[in-house]
């Protein structure tokens, strides 16, 4: 189990808040990330998506397309950690069906 002061999971918690911040200030991210979400979850559109769950899981797809030497299972459980420390009560359990749908499908 991990600990707030696991350096991976500070450093993540790090790219939250960049990420976070900035939601605020573009209108996109990587097209082919938000194309996932949007594919995965597409009740929510975008704009329609809470900026702490959009954030969440444009690190946590981020990571799944670009990180091969870590396992899906640890990304999506790291996410979770992350909204369950930053979001709403329903955001954990939206994350990992997202997620999970993405590393089904994709």
């Amino acid at each position: 189990m991990k600990t707030a002061a696991d350096p991976r999971h500070q450093k993540r918690i790090q790219r939250f808040k960049r990420l976070f911040a900035i939601s605020f200030k573009k209108p996109g991210f990587k097209p082919e990330i938000d194309a996932l979400i949007v594919k995965n979850a597409p009740e929510w559109p975008i704009p329609k998506l809470n900026k702490v769950d959009l954030a969440i899981l444009r690190l946590a797809v981020k990571e799944l397309i670009q990180t091969k030497t870590v396992p899906p299972k640890v990304i999506v459980d790291e996410a979770i950690e992350l909204a369950k420390t930053f979001g709403t009560e329903a955001t954990p359990k939206f994350i990992n069906g997202v997620l999970g749908a993405i590393i089904k499908h994709d």
